[in-house]
């Protein structure tokens, strides 16, 4: 299959999971990208400059159907631009791999936690605004680590706190944009500096960056919708779900099983 239309494939089944959920476009996205190669850094800068169109589409759409927490969307956004700074820092002067571990055991504590309270009357609680900070700073400094730490992290955590999946996703999503043009300037900055060799010529991915940004622009404006219309216990069942499944998948990666393994 030509690359160009591959890629376009994976981002749209990226982005129409993600925009459904709030997270798993940078998962699957770097996931294809290292399975054909391309090197962990050079993968999540790639997604990055993708996800900088794909952000801007699906919080468009996530404003349109009035999914978004304006409360929480600045604090969260702030936070999460700080906390990508950081962690392309890291990312730049040395591997990212040691944090997955962490990661995994985090996101299979809380998937299990959100399936619990699913099974359960789901009531919806108020996240004060002091949580969304350090919530934020965690999201963007994995993100950045990983190429698609945000939703996964983010997401999930507000959810598992009693947010409604609705309004958590929706304000997740609309903030990743900030925090995606975030990672991505200071990718281009580390690059241009002569800082970063790790991630390569990223000339040389164009086409597949092309295509996951028309895959994922055809399917972003459908996430605002696709979250508006699925009740609440269907919604937090499903993130549950696709939190141990990512869990399970950053495992296998540990273990050496999959692609992008260290």
């Amino acid at each position: 299959m030509d690359t160009f239309v591959l890629f376009l494939v994976v981002g749209f089944v990226a982005q129409v999971i993600d925009g459904a959920m709030g997270m798993a476009y940078g998962v699957i996205s770097s996931s294809v990208l290292m399975a054909f190669g391309v090197p962990p850094a050079a993968a999540s800068a790639s997604i990055h400059a993708a996800e900088v169109f794909t952000t801007a589409a699906t919080a468009t759409s996530h404003m349109t159907h009035k999914n978004v927490d304006w409360r929480l969307f600045l604090p969260l956004a702030l936070a999460g631009v700080v906390g990508a700074v950081l962690g392309v820092t890291v990312l730049t002067g040395v591997p990212g791999e040691a944090v997955k571990p962490f990661v995994a055991a985090y996101l299979a504590v809380v998937g299990i936690y959100i399936l619990v309270r699913a099974a359960r009357e789901i009531r919806t609680k108020r996240l004060h605004r002091a949580w969304a900070a350090p919530i934020g700073v965690a999201g963007g400094f994995l993100d950045a680590l990983g190429g698609g730490g945000w939703g996964p992290v983010v997401s999930s955590t507000m959810v598992g706190a009693g947010v409604e999946p609705r309004r958590a996703i929706g304000t997740v999503g609309a903030s990743e944009f900030l925090v995606t043009c975030t990672v991505s300037a200071a990718f281009l900055a580390a690059l241009l500096s002569g800082r970063w060799e790790e991630a390569g010529d990223l000339r040389q991915h164009g086409t597949a960056v092309a295509g996951l940004v028309v895959g994922g622009l055809l399917a972003a404006p459908f996430a605002g919708l696709i979250v508006k219309k699925v009740p609440a216990r269907p919604m937090t069942l499903a993130v549950g779900v696709l939190i141990l499944l990512l869990a399970g998948y950053q495992a296998s990666q540990i273990a050496g099983v999959m692609p992008g393994a260290s």
